[in-house]
């Protein structure tokens, strides 16, 4: 299974490079480094002021690619794989986004890195606001794309939608389920929660992230970002008595979370610039690469 996931990893890296064009730079550097008792693994490349990428569920670093090959022109640019994805390591637990925030600010500390601009999809967002509230200072701009904070405003509205079955589908009995099965599980994201399910992810990265996610113990801990909901929820109320004050682009999917995350963030923070990018679902990455990639370095290169 990780000579599959190397290979695929490799052609992604050449992708990378393609993507670059004329002044590409290197492909990114795969590292291992232990942050906060956990050991990480995470995808760096380029010089400069730094930038740091968090993925979100059903995929890991593997999907900022081809935001790294631009940004990383100009940045240096980090992308962790969080605690009990890719190639982290996966400890019991806690998997609430604030512990998780406090795993890569582990890592940006151990590379002295003092201040960075962060991004987050997906998962990924809910730890880059956990990032920022408990950082606020060592946080120059922050990106939220496309899913919703937990404990902020009406976030019930979402986490109950009967739709969205999977927020509470974790233990015994749905490992036991998706086992041998992950990519059948995983279809229902990459399908449903996108506009047009042929623009969603591509086979290769499908047959990536279901390699993944495949090995042992991965698909438990992916299940345990659920269950750390309630408390991330506890963990946002508090953070959100002091807004945040350094700008924020929010990018959400029209067919997807669309103005809800955009009214959840201006609870979080003053200084919001909200986008609703067209005929798109979640995979924001991938469904309006075209869009969304000149739309982040826009707003990370502006001073």
């Amino acid at each position: 299974m990780s000579g599959n996931i190397t290979k695929l990893l490799q052609i992604g890296l050449l992708l990378f490079c393609a993507a670059a064009g004329p002044a590409r730079a290197e492909a990114p550097k795969s590292n291992f480094v232990e942050a906060n008792g956990v050991r990480l693994h995470y995808l760096s490349a380029g010089k400069g002021d730094p930038i740091i990428l968090m993925h979100g569920y059903t995929e890991s670093s593997h999907m900022w690619l081809p935001l790294m090959a631009q940004l990383s022109k100009d940045h240096l640019v980090i992308a962790p794989d969080l605690r009990g994805f890719g190639q982290s390591g996966l400890p019991a637990g806690p998997y609430t986004k604030s512990v998780m925030a406090q795993d890569v600010h582990a890592l940006a500390a151990g590379l002295g890195i003092k201040s960075a601009k962060i991004v987050g999809h997906d998962i990924g967002l809910m730890v880059a606001y956990a990032y920022a509230a408990q950082y606020p200072r060592e946080v120059s701009k922050i990106v939220l794309m496309d899913a919703f904070l937990p404990g902020v405003g009406n976030w019930k509205d979402v986490w109950l939608l009967r739709d969205l079955w999977h927020f509470h589908f974790y233990g015994e009995t749905p490992l036991a389920l998706v086992h041998g099965r992950e990519r059948t599980y995983f279809e229902h994201f990459w399908n449903d929660f996108a506009a047009d399910k042929t623009k969603s992810l591509s086979e290769a990265d499908r047959k990536f992230y279901t390699a993944e996610y495949a090995q042992p113990g991965h698909m438990r801990a992916g299940f345990e970002v659920f269950r750390a909901f309630a408390q991330d929820a506890v963990d946002f109320e508090g953070y959100m008595k002091t807004p945040l004050t350094m700008p924020m682009l929010v990018l959400t999917g029209e067919k997807a979370s669309g103005e809800f995350l955009i009214q959840q963030a201006r609870l979080v923070d003053t200084h919001v610039e909200g986008v609703v990018i067209k005929n798109s679902g979640h995979w924001l990455m991938e469904e309006a690469t075209s869009e969304v990639v000149p739309k982040l370095v826009k707003f990370l290169a502006r001073e």
